[in-house]
């Protein structure tokens, strides 16, 4: 028997978005509500049977009204059941929305450390979990092996694969577990389905993007899971994306007509970062960039990671501040191991320049 799943974590709902405007920040929360009711139609669209959500379903305690009663809506709205699992940023307390919110009657919060299980036995299934009880958390895996019968098992996890506070998870901890599949949550990219012994597990990453440390296509995992193995795809649902664009100016004679022949055509849902890169003669203009280019985005920042052509090793020796400075770091660019470290020590020496010259840093 296959039982038809849907795996999402880390939505953060009511993020601070704080690199936003305000009115920006407060459109992309709206975004991440309306999100809830894209997640129930694909649910009842699909036939789905279990929906896991694998803690930071919010990302604070101190979330709006509005977003309670979307999400209690959304989650009522869902014709499966579903198990929530809190995170680090969501975890249980008397006083968390998971508390003193009425959620519907499909859905069952794991609220305590330690793991328990919930059968259906209509789906031919019982459902593992636990949840955080503070902003850190033991081994919760430790020790565990569910039953070996005739239903599938199936855990819903907040935790970590690596590292020792939230939640830590040793590979063979997974493979002594004795499910059928691991849904984790806590790392914001998908992971890809893996496989240790007999148990599948994956993450499926955040839905909706919300800084350029969350880049490209984001969703949720959908599909099946049965003793034979699994079958799940990662739906792409986000309504932005995060995007970093690097324009290498060089050989430009017109720094906006580069840019502009490097963007691709439809960019006004999006968010991005534009990184100019190469050797310029002159520090680029990112404020006229901005003020030209900002109307094609939903969001736009310009980072200037350019070198000046100039002999940026100028005055190295000297007996000065800036001397030592420069200094220091050539015996730093010298004993470099590979480009990516010499890039680095590059734009260190930009920076620390424009320190020491009072210059603004070329970022915004």
């Amino acid at each position: 028997m296959a039982l038809k799943i849907l795996h999402t974590a880390d939505l953060h709902l009511d993020s601070p978005f704080e690199a936003l405007s305000p009115e920006k920040a407060a459109q992309r929360r709206q975004e991440q509500r309306a999100l809830l009711d894209k997640l129930a139609a694909i649910v009842n669209e699909e036939g789905v049977d279990v929906v896991l959500m694998a803690g930071d379903l919010l990302d604070s305690a101190h979330s709006y009204r509005e977003t309670h009663e979307s999400l209690l809506l959304s989650l009522s709205r869902m014709n499966a059941h579903v198990f929530i699992s809190p995170g680090n940023h969501d975890y249980y307390t008397q006083k968390s929305p998971y508390a003193f919110l009425k959620f519907p009657d499909n859905v069952h919060i794991f609220r305590t450390p330690d793991i328990t299980a919930v059968e259906l036995p209509e789906l031919g299934c019982r459902i593992f979990g636990a949840g955080f009880g503070g902003r850190q958390s033991g081994p919760l895996l430790q020790g565990f092996a569910a039953p070996q019968d005739e239903l599938l098992n199936i855990m819903v996890l907040h935790g970590e694969l690596s590292g020792e506070q939230y939640n830590p998870i040793r590979e063979a901890e997974i493979e002594a577990s004795n499910l059928h599949y691991l849904a984790l949550g806590h790392v914001h990219a998908y992971s890809g389905l893996h496989q240790a012994g007999r148990t599948y597990h994956a993450y499926p990453g955040c839905p909706e993007g919300r800084g350029f440390d969350e880049t490209g296509e984001k969703g949720v995992l959908i599909g099946t899971v049965s003793r034979d193995g699994c079958d799940l795809r990662l739906r792409p649902i986000a309504a932005r994306q995060y995007k970093i664009l690097r324009v290498d100016c060089s050989e430009s004679v017109s720094l906006l007509e580069t840019v502009h022949a490097s963007l691709p055509g439809d960019t006004e849902k999006d968010i991005y970062r534009i990184v100019l890169t190469g050797r310029c003669a002159d520090r680029p203009d990112t404020a006229m960039l901005l003020d030209a280019l900002s109307s094609r985005f939903f969001h736009l920042s310009v980072l200037d990671e350019t070198t000046p052509t100039r002999d940026l090793w100028e005055g190295a020796g000297d007996d000065s501040l800036r001397g030592l400075f420069l200094e220091r770091l050539r015996q730093k660019y010298d004993a470099a191991r590979n480009a990516d470290e010499r890039d680095e020590i590059l734009r260190a020496v930009r920076f620390g320049l424009a320190a020491l010259d009072n210059m603004e840093e070329a970022c915004v």
